[in-house]
């Protein structure tokens, strides 16, 4: 055997063990720049994160500074809605607070009108810090609307909406006037 024979098959091994490298590092260098890329993206993920959850904190200590101011205030300056049956569930989200609200504010405005101002007073501040989430009127416009285009009659058309919305047009075998509708449902 000629030792010349084995230098062209001994090369071009290493040749291609090189290349093979070359290419296994070309890999390794594009997936570096990827996971690069991504440690970046976390690290400002991160930050951000950071700073909502020091905007929450600070929101907390406001909570804790409004609670604190609660404890402090007599137990008879607490108003607090009173409990309600649970098998009457809200037709919609806010209703029982916006009828509450609204008959506190009847409530006010009969107490005034009969001179009874301290009853008046304590209405008056119950409202003031219990402000309506305002969906009852805006149903109860949305209603009065759908009566008003159609000539406040009970058509099909309006029929057909109040069905959709679940909202009763009949007592018994006789059907209601849409005032009568507004004032059972809203």
């Amino acid at each position: 055997m000629n030792v010349e024979e084995f230098l062209p098959n001994d090369l071009d091994v290493q040749k291609a063990v090189v290349e093979s490298l070359a290419a296994d590092k070309a890999e390794q260098d594009i997936e570096l720049e990827s996971l690069r890329k991504e440690n970046a993206q976390l690290k400002s993920e991160i930050s951000t994160l950071k700073k909502k959850i020091e905007e929450m904190k600070a929101a907390l200590a406001d909570v804790g500074d409004v609670l604190a101011k609660n404890t402090e205030v007599s137990p008879s300056s607490k108003v607090a809605l009173l409990e309600r049956d649970p098998e009457i569930n809200d037709r919609f989200l806010g209703e029982t607070h916006d009828q509450v609200i609204e008959v506190i504010k009847e409530a006010r405005e009969a107490a005034e009108k009969d001179g009874r101002l301290r009853r008046a007073q304590i209405l008056e501040g119950v409202l003031l810090t219990n402000e309506p989430v305002g969906n009852l009127a805006q149903k109860r416009q949305m209603l009065e609307k759908l009566f008003t285009e159609n000539g406040n009659i009970l058509s099909g058309v309006v029929i057909s909406e109040l069905d959709k919305c679940g909202i009763s047009y009949k007592k018994g075998e006789e059907y209601l006037l849409p005032s009568e509708i507004l004032k059972r449902t809203y």
